[in-house]
Formats: C-alpha cells, sequence, structure tokens
C-alpha cells in the first residue's frame, strides 16, 4: 500500500530514506531547511565507507554498517560516484596497545569484518611512513564521494514522482487520526506519515511533534587540517589510532579524500552552536538549550579531563600535529594546512551517557531518528531500507 510521505531533513539518511520509500511506490516529499542538500555532516565529513568493525555484535551500527559497506560500494560503482575501497590500518603504536588492537580485531571479525593482525614489516608494506608495534588491517574501509551519492538520491526521488524542497523549513507538527500535519515557512504539507531525519535539528522537531524523547542532540564540532600537498605521498589509504575504550570518540587520524588530498583529525570539542562550524559562531539558545539537560554536567563531570585536552588541541596546531606523529613521526613542522569543520549531533541521555547505537522513536504516523552520527553515512542505505520496512509494517 502506498501512502504519501514528508521526510524532514535532505543529508544522507533522509534522502536514502526518501528514495527507498519512493522506489515501493510511496509519494514522497523531502522539507530541508537550508538552500543546498547535504549542508551538514554529509557534506562535512571525510567520505570514510566504514567496515562496521568498532560496533558492539549485533547492534543497528553493526549490522547496517556492516551491510552498508557492501551496499554503499555497490551503489557508488553502479551510479558511477568515485568510490575507491583502499584499505585501513588501526596502528598500535605501544606493546600496552595490543590487547586492545586483538580484542578490535575479535569484535570485527564477530560483525563480519575482514580484518587480521599485521606486524611491522607487513603494515609498512601498505603505509610505509607508519611506525607500529603491530597493526589491524581492514580491506574493506574505503572511500566515497557521499555529495555525489545524495545527488544520485535525489535523481532517484524525482524519477518517482517525489520532490525535494529546498528552504523549507519545518515550523509545526500535527497528528490526527487521517495523517500528520506539517507547518512550514511556504505553507502546510499533509501526509499519511512523517519521517523525521533533521539531524542536527532532529530532538526539536520530535518535541514540537509532541514528544518528549529522553536524549538531547549536543553538538560536537570535529576540527580537521590537511597534509600540505607535498605530504600526501605518506598516506596511502588511511590510518587510525587503536581507540580507548574509555572515551567516547576514536582520535584524530589520517583519510586520505576520494578527489585527493589528506584530510587530518577530527578532534572533538563542544560547539557553541547546533551548526556552529567556528568557535566564533555561537548561539545562546543552542547553548542555553544544552546547559539545561542534566546529561551535559554529568558527561562533564567523567570526562572533564579529556575535554580540556581536546580543547588545548584545538588551540594548538602543535599539539594536533603531536597526535598525528603517534602515527607518522616522519611528519615536518609545517605539514598542516587548516580545513573545513564538521558538527556531529550527538545523542545524550540524561545520565550522561552518550546513546552508542542508531536511535529513532515512534510517534503516531512518525519516525524520529535521534542519533545518527557516524556510520551512519556508510549505513544511509540500509537504513532506509529499515525506516521503510518499519512504517510498513505499521501499517
Amino acid at each position: 500500500m502506498s501512502n504519501r510521505v514528508i521526510v524532514a531533513g535532505a543529508g544522507i539518511v533522509g534522502l536514502a530514506t526518501a528514495a527507498e520509500l519512493a522506489r515501493r511506490g510511496n509519494r514522497v516529499t523531502v522539507l530541508e531547511k537550508e538552500t543546498v542538500i547535504a549542508a551538514h555532516q554529509t557534506g562535512r565529513n571525510s567520505g570514510v565507507i566504514h567496515s562496521g568493525l568498532y560496533y558492539a555484535p549485533g547492534s543497528l551500527k553493526a549490522r547496517l554498517g556492516t551491510a552498508g559497506a557492501r551496499s554503499m560500494r555497490d551503489f557508488a560503482a553502479e551510479h558511477g560516484v568515485p568510490v575507491d575501497i583502499c584499505g585501513k590500518l588501526v596502528v598500535a603504536t605501544r606493546e600496552d596497545q595490543r590487547p586492545a588492537l586483538q580484542k578490535l580485531c575479535e569484535r570485527g571479525r564477530a560483525n563480519g569484518v575482514p580484518v587480521r593482525i599485521v606486524d611491522p614489516a607487513e603494515a609498512a608494506e601498505f603505509e610505509p611512513y607508519v611506525r607500529c608495534v603491530a597493526a589491524l588491517r581492514v580491506e574493506s574501509t574505503g572511500i566515497v564521494d557521499y555529495r555525489a551519492v545524495c545527488d544520485v538520491l535525489v535523481r532517484q526521488i524525482r524519477e518517482h514522482d517525489g520532490e525535494v524542497r529546498l528552504g523549507a523549513p519545518i515550523t509545526g507538527i500535527a497528528a490526527d487520526p487521517t495523517g500528520v500535519v506539517i507547518g512550514t515557512t511556504e505553507g502546510e504539507h499533509r501526509a499519511e506519515e512523517f519521517v523525521n531525519c533533521a539531524g542536527l535539528q532532529s530532538d526539536r522537531l520530535a518535541r514540537l511533534a509532541g514528544l518528549e524523547p529522553d536524549v538531547r542532540i549536543v553538538p560536537f564540532r570535529g576540527e580537521y587540517f590537511e597534509l600540505g600537498p607535498d605530504q600526501v605521498h605518506r598516506v596511502r589509504g588511511l590510518i587510525y589510532p587503536v581507540p580507548d575504550p574509555t572515551l567516547p570518540f576514536l582520535g584524530v587520524h589520517l583519510t586520505r579524500m576520494i578527489h585527493g588530498g589528506v584530510h587530518a583529525g577530527p578532534n572533538a570539542v563542544l560547539a557553541l552552536a547546533r551548526e556552529g562550524y567556528r568557535w566564533r559562531t555561537v548561539r545562546p539558545r543552542d547553548v542555553a538549550d544544552y546547559l539545561r539537560w542534566p546529561g551535559l554536567w554529568q558527561l562533564g563531570k567523567r570526562y572533564w579531563r579529556t575535554g580540556a585536552e581536546e580543547v588545548l588541541r584545538s588551540a594548538s596546531r602543535a599539539r594536533f600535529l603531536a597526535s598525528l606523529r603517534e602515527l607518522v613521526p616522519s611528519l615536518p613542522d609545517d605539514s598542516l594546512l587548516p580545513a573545513p569543520a564538521g558538527v556531529r549531533a550527538q545523542a545524550l541521555r540524561r545520565d550522561g551517557s552518550l546513546v552508542e547505537d542508531f536511535l529513532y522513536v515512534r510517534g503516531p504516523r512518525q519516525i524520529h531518528v535521534l542519533n545518527a552520527p557516524s556510520p551512519a553515512a556508510t549505513a544511509s542505505l540500509e537504513i532506509g531500507r529499515a525506516i521503510a520496512d518499519e512504517l510498513v509494517a505499521a501499517r
């Protein structure tokens, strides 16, 4: 049975969901507050196709991420989107990191990821400038042009008589027995169902719809540099550190980009606006929103020292470079150039715990995606299928 469905958000998750619903015969309208698609998380990430390595076995991130690594690669190849399955090294630079590297290998295998431990000599065959005591080789990690993927998804939506309306911020959401009415600055839209894929604004839309989710979106800015043109030869694929299991983020890493160049980063600092890509971007409403959330204070108590170190690294290119030199010691002092930052929409619970898995909540004729950070771009086609299945099952 086909329905009219409105999808909020023209990032990759919203567009993948809309394209899947349109392919199934639904009449789809995407509403996007910006005047371009992929304006935020999708358009500012490093373009990595993640393998599904890091995530708890059986979780949505593990299942959809591992499947998404395959489906995104195949989608890109089918539609002529630039893609390169270049592989990744997760590098142990100290002996005390070996147990964590082994646990990561075991988790990857449990998730069906092709991984193996390699010694320093074999690691150097993949990445000659890396210095390590051991490394994890992940063959299925790659890079892709996610903006180009979004262009294909928009075309697919329109080919199935759907529409993507830009510059249409949502101002109201109301459900009644026959459907959902979505108010925008350009007027009202009625549909049988509504899907919220608004990323950094997703919890606000859920509250606008009358829900009270037990999470808030807290924006973490990821700051990047890129290697100068004379230094890009030092990185062939992707080079990551062994993640600290006590910390919520993966640490700074080196990523070859699909159109050339090498990204370095990101660090993670609390942004002063939901779309705060610079320190000087401050929106009091956004700051007040998360300062009122008790979970932020609990998170701060737990990770204040790490947070302080991230702020110091944000202010010091030398500290940033020192972190990268743990992976590639030969990087010279002048190897880093500024690059655009991104902001991660991270859902935070009231008790201060970060939501580690993808999360959505149901409302009357609605689905609200409230946590879809990395690897959501990788998993976007699979997330779209899962949401479409959920809507069909509820009809």
